[in-house]
């Protein structure tokens, strides 16, 4: 991969309305979307608002998981932004999708860090040459 990351924003329409209001369960499949994708969970935070509504986000050694609900539409937006190679942000959004009962969906892949070197890309932190 030429780019330190891949960043993809995602779309869900005609959700299960009661799961899109559920805090507990989005973050449980907002965990679980992180683990099926290889990432290493570092911590979690979720706010539920009223009348209805989550939002979230799953801070990972790799970046990160942000979700953002609006049950009265069936609506969810998701964002997905992993660092290197080994940790697959398609996989997240296919878990996302089929925990969420999700309909339909919208997904656009962005690659992030697209630096202007030749150099290899570093993924986790190494040495700098002396």
């Amino acid at each position: 991969m030429k780019a330190l990351g891949r960043h993809i924003l995602a779309e869900f329409f005609d959700c299960d309305n009661d799961i899109l209001d559920d805090t507990e369960k989005i973050e449980l499949i907002m965990k679980r979307a992180a683990i099926e994708c290889g990432a290493t969970i570092i911590s979690s935070t979720f706010h539920e608002f009223n009348p209805h509504g989550v939002s979230g986000v799953v801070v990972i050694a790799e970046s990160h998981l942000a979700i953002h609900t609006w049950p009265e539409y069936g609506y969810a937006a998701v964002d997905v932004f992993t660092c290197g190679e080994t940790v697959d942000p398609a996989v997240a959004k296919t878990v996302i999708q089929e925990h969420l009962d999700a309909q339909d969906a919208k997904m656009v892949q962005i690659n992030r860090g697209e630096l202007k070197t030749n150099r290899v890309l570093h993924h986790k932190p190494v040495m700098a040459d002396s």
